[in-house]
């Protein structure tokens, strides 16, 4: 039974980057925050984006604040998070030779370069670099994989970014600024008195434990389980048109240039290299279905490949890994095809309907999320009543983002390998030194686990101790264990007992999240296996099943 009730100024619903950027800047204010995020952090649309802090040129010209808005912060996150940052430099091809090209096809490729020309003017924000027009000779030796007969490319710059370790380390942050953050605790009823919203009780899903916060203002951030949410426990709505977005992982980076495809239907896609792989996205399609329920299909995957294809040949040749998904929290509009609609984001405040101090959030982007962040906190301070101040999410950098260091003077001194310390560096930052003072103290710790993410087993200790993991599968996200092309077979059993280690788990508790963890794997491999894959699976599951891991 819960215990006394605790209390805040603010229960923040929901830990992926809004939710988690918005604890982090109240907590920063010095405001009294608690939250609660029912799995873990970046699980839904976060993490399963992308994976870019990007202008959005796409939306210069139905929305050109939102392109603004993004670029803008993209400044700010790679002064915060420098470390977690990588450029992405892009081509958009130009279809024809030019000397074969119709009075039509020149005037596509001179919009084009106005297009991509006046998104220059928001390339200063974020550290971009300008655009450049390619003849086709020089487009070809930049990228000889194109289909022949292109006119050239025009080319436009993006940064990309670990997205689940954007969320992980906003909330810890905020958690050094004084929140309480408790993952794996589902929020389980909204109180409320006299038409206004009091708190929250919460259970916990691992432990059973219940409690009660008592908050003056709950901030809504659920993401696609927004509206339920909403609907549910204080009877409001959240106006919303969740999109389906599948991604697919290649099994290397295919390139070192993004290129800009367009899908059979004319939806614009690309294929980029992000960290070790390469990544195809993506689709865009209204989904009304459970968001805990969240699979890609076989046409989806297909979908992808065959527009890839059209331009990047070759593309198949490269092993698909994994199929991932996630739902888009687009503002609801009825008419507009589903890549057509708004990335704008708006607030719910849900007094009219009998639920005062409750905010709730839809729409945005991942790239824009500290904007709306800061946005959504000058919002519950005023409505807990608190003094104004002033945002400083910008300024004061992230767990790991006050220094760059040099992975190659790391490897030297601590003597471990220079891709596990240059691994290491993107994503700690200046902590990477406190995972390799594990590494001299038990030289054991230098054991690199994973060779596809170059994973060491101090940062799989480091991570259990210091990064509030609490299941195997967290940490999938905070250092791509069992994610590469290997689905956990060097490196998940052994994580599994350090972790178990760490978290006092028995024999029984460590197969039991080994299993969960190569099952999540398993779920996002099921729709791209072809038939050579399909044999190498089941000698996977032969290995995991002589481990006594699956049956």
């Amino acid at each position: 039974m819960p215990g006394t009730p605790e209390r805040y100024d603010v229960v923040v619903l929901g830990g992926g980057a809004n939710g988690a950027g918005t604890a982090r800047d109240l907590a920063m204010r010095g405001l009294s925050v608690l939250l609660l995020e029912k799995r873990d952090f970046g699980v839904g649309a976060s993490g399963n984006s992308s994976g870019m802090i990007h202008g959005g040129i796409r939306y210069m010209l139905s929305d050109r604040h939102v392109t603004e808005l993004a670029c803008r912060d993209s400044g700010y996150i790679q002064r915060i998070a420098p470390h977690l940052l990588f450029r992405i430099p892009f081509l958009m091809p130009l279809a024809a030779r030019a000397e074969e090209a119709t009075l039509v096809e020149r005037a596509t490729w001179y919009a084009t370069e106005v297009y991509v020309g006046t998104y220059d003017k928001y390339q200063p924000l974020k550290r971009g670099k300008p655009s450049v027009r390619l003849s086709a000779e020089e487009t070809y030796a930049l990228e000889p994989s194109l289909r022949p007969g292109l006119a050239g490319a025009v080319t436009l710059d993006e940064w990309g970014i670990d997205a689940f370790r954007l969320c992980a380390l906003n909330a810890l942050s905020a958690r050094r600024h004084g929140a309480v953050v408790r993952t794996w605790t589902a929020a389980r009823e909204v109180l409320r008195e006299g038409g206004r919203a009091m708190g929250v009780t919460w259970q916990d899903a691992l432990t059973g434990e219940r409690g009660e916060a008592r908050a003056a203002a709950i901030y809504n951030a659920t993401g696609a389980w927004s509206p339920a949410f909403a609907r549910r426990h204080a009877g409001a709505r959240v106006p919303m048109r969740p999109g389906k977005g599948v991604h697919l992982s290649l099994d290397r980076r295919f390139s070192n240039y993004g290129v800009i495809c367009s899908a059979v239907d004319g939806r614009q896609m690309f294929l980029m290299p992000h960290e070790t792989e390469s990544i195809i996205g993506t689709t865009d399609d209204d989904y009304y279905g459970d968001p805990d329920d969240l699979e890609a299909t076989n046409d989806e995957v297909e979908y992808l490949l065959e527009g890839v294809e059209s331009l990047v040949p070759g593309v198949r040749r490269a092993r698909v890994t994994r199929a991932w998904c996630g739902l888009r929290t687009t503002i609801h509009a009825y008419g507009p095809t589903e890549d057509a609609l708004s990335r704008e984001h708006a607030f719910h405040d849900h007094a009219a309907e009998g639920a005062a101090g409750l905010l709730s959030i839809s729409g945005g982007k991942l790239a824009s999320y500290r904007a709306q962040s800061q946005e959504a906190a000058d919002r519950l301070v005023a409505l807990v009543g608190r003094p104004a101040r002033p945002c400083r999410t910008h300024e004061e950098p992230l767990p790991g983002g006050d220094e760059v260091p040099d992975p190659a003077r790391l490897a030297e001194e601590y003597g471990v390998a220079p891709a596990a310390a240059a691994r290491l560096v993107y994503r700690q930052g200046s902590r990477a030194r406190e995972v390799l003072a594990l590494v001299r103290d038990d030289p054991r710790l230098g054991l690199v686990l994973c060779r596809d993410e170059a994973i060491l087993a101090a940062e799989v200790v480091h991570c259990v101790r210091e990064e509030q993991v609490r299941r195997l599968q967290d940490l999938r996200r905070r250092c791509r264990l069992a994610v590469g092309g290997c689905a956990g077979s060097d490196c998940a059993r052994v994580a599994a007992q350090l972790a178990g280690r760490e978290l006092g788990w028995s024999a029984d508790q460590v197969r039991a999240e080994l299993a969960d963890l190569l099952e999540a794997g398993w779920r996002e491999r099921r729709p791209v296996l072809d038939a050579h894959q399909l044999v190498q699976e089941e000698l996977l599951r032969g290995v995991q099943a002589g481990l006594g891991v699956v049956r």
